[in-house]
């Protein structure tokens, strides 16, 4: 009896790109305060309706001068004004200076300003007569000094529609005066896990675990990783591994969510029930990818929902939801750009084992610059991902040899 040809295992860049293709972003928005707004996604444009800054200012404490006047003078000049943050001074008057602080507007007509550590404060015996400062530096125009719309000018797209908003992007928002940002509304995500074997914690000890029996911590890193993309979480636990609770459990997640994502089940043994379950109630593609840890993977719709099989392994289903599950979660929120960023780095370590999949090894920087290397690199080793701070991204085939140049991914590029 012939059996049919396994399929080829799938590239990486193929199945994420099919993934994408099937995203149709969310088309509901809200307003939040700025405040609230870290980790959003921006459903519109901001425009600025002002200069930042609004006006010429001092970038230092010190004295705004006519740079003329300076190389003109024989001595000391006179302090004509006084001109703090929040105040606007007169134009200034010639062959004079005006003592400035930091954020002030830099007066009319002076056009450099002089930190005070470059000037010295003469002594004054008529009490009746102004303040005289010696210029101890020559000045160029345009010194210290930062001009009015430098940083953005009336009119610029400050921060474009899908940009994922984070503290830098705030405060720029506040400072073109965004008190309120339209933004797209949270993903909502249905999790659960498949499978008799598992066990919450709390509900045993560990001196009663029963033989085969192991803790749930896939729904732990998944659920806090999936609240970091900003989605809204509904944790269902763990489904036993029957079918029909199986089908009631997809059937009831998918009438009101954007995502389901279970981890466990995603073979095809006879306890492995998610894809008669998915496929009695949708469309499942079921595949096999050519990535080490995390092989089986699988996707598919019910109604209006997407449904994501990771594998049961912690390792494998940690490191295809990072390189999987988190850019169809992005592009969902309309964000366009979800590739993934690799840094060139040093191996410090020799792995030469060259696997046939494109291999995903766990790895730390050392205080040398280069990266050590978990010594287990076992899809269920769950320590390797906190002891590292990153992932190789090697290529099929190839050996890493100590020194070689290898792309390092860091973890704060991936789970931000």
């Amino acid at each position: 009896m012939s059996t049919a040809p396994r399929k080829p295992l799938m590239p990486l860049d193929d199945a994420l790109a099919q993934l994408l293709a099937s995203v149709q972003p969310l088309a509901q928005t809200e307003s939040v305060s700025t405040s609230d707004a870290d980790g959003r996604v921006l459903a519109e444009a901001i425009v600025s309706g002002l200069q930042v800054p609004p006006c010429d200012n001092s970038a230092m404490d010190g004295y705004a001068v006519r740079v003329d006047d300076v190389l003109a003078a024989q001595g000391a000049l006179p302090v004509s004004q006084r001109i703090a943050a929040g105040s606007v001074g007169s134009a200034l008057q010639p062959g004079t200076v005006a003592r400035i602080f930091t954020g002030a507007p830099v007066p009319p007509g002076a056009d450099a300003v002089v930190m005070q550590e470059e000037c010295t404060v003469l002594e004054v015996t008529d009490a009746s007569a102004p303040p005289r400062v010696q210029i101890n530096a020559t000045p160029l125009p345009g010194q210290n000094i930062r001009r009015s719309g430098e940083d953005v000018a009336r009119g610029d797209v400050v921060l474009a529609a899908g940009t994922r908003l984070g503290p830098a992007a705030l405060g720029l928002a506040a400072s073109v005066g965004m008190a309120q940002l339209q933004v797209v509304r949270k993903p909502r995500v249905a999790l659960f896990s498949t499978g008799d074997e598992l066990v919450l914690p709390g509900t045993v000890p560990p001196e009663q675990m029963p033989p085969g029996a192991i803790y749930n911590s896939n729904r732990f890193f998944l659920s806090a990783m999936l609240r970091r993309l900003g989605c809204e979480v509904t944790d269902l636990g763990i489904v036993p591994d029957r079918l029909d609770a199986t089908v009631h459990a997809l059937q009831q997640a998918a009438a009101s969510h954007d995502l389901v994502l279970t981890s466990g089940g995603v073979s095809v043994g006879e306890e492995d029930h998610i894809k008669p379950a998915v496929q009695s109630l949708g469309q499942l593609d079921l595949w096999q990818i050519a990535i080490k840890p995390g092989k089986p993977f699988a996707h598919g719709r019910i109604g209006a929902a997407h449904f994501v099989g990771l594998p049961g392994n912690p390792v494998s289903s940690f490191v295809t939801f990072v390189l999987l599950v988190r850019p169809l979660l992005l592009r969902l929120q309309k964000v366009q750009d979800v590739a993934m960023k690799s840094i060139a780095a040093r191996a410090d370590f020799d792995w030469p084992r060259a696997e046939k999949r494109r291999e995903f090894l766990r790895v730390r920087r050392n205080d040398h610059g280069g990266l050590d290397l978990f010594t287990n690199q076992s899809s269920g080793v769950l320590t390797s991902a906190v002891w590292g701070d990153g992932l190789i991204d090697t290529p099929p085939g190839e050996p890493i040899l100590y020194g070689a140049t290898v792309r390092y991914i860091p973890f704060s590029e991936l789970l931000a």
